[in-house]
């Protein structure tokens, strides 16, 4: 097929980062922190995908609490940096 790519890296990349997060993740001692584990990880994921710098986002909600419980649809890692525009 014309276009496609030799090799699949890049998925196999992204496995990468959940088979090592499920291999770290036995030691988790409650469910509770696996749980968040897991939300840390997804996080953390969709920022790299979207080149944005995971401990600026989280801080960025972090200062936002209020705007992002009223709208948190509009402070996802893809569109955050809009919502803090419209803020300042």
């Amino acid at each position: 097929m014309p276009g496609a790519p030799i090799d699949n890296n890049a998925c196999e990349r992204a496995l990468k980062k959940a088979i090592l997060h499920r291999k770290n993740s036995m030691f988790h001692k409650t469910r509770i922190g696996a749980r968040l584990g897991d939300l840390f990880m997804s996080i953390f994921y969709t920022c790299q995908l979207n080149k944005i710098n995971p401990l600026h986002y989280m801080n960025t909600v972090c200062e936002h609490h209020a705007e992002v419980v009223d709208n948190p649809e509009q402070w996802l890692p893809w569109n955050y940096q809009q919502a803090v525009s419209a803020i300042s």
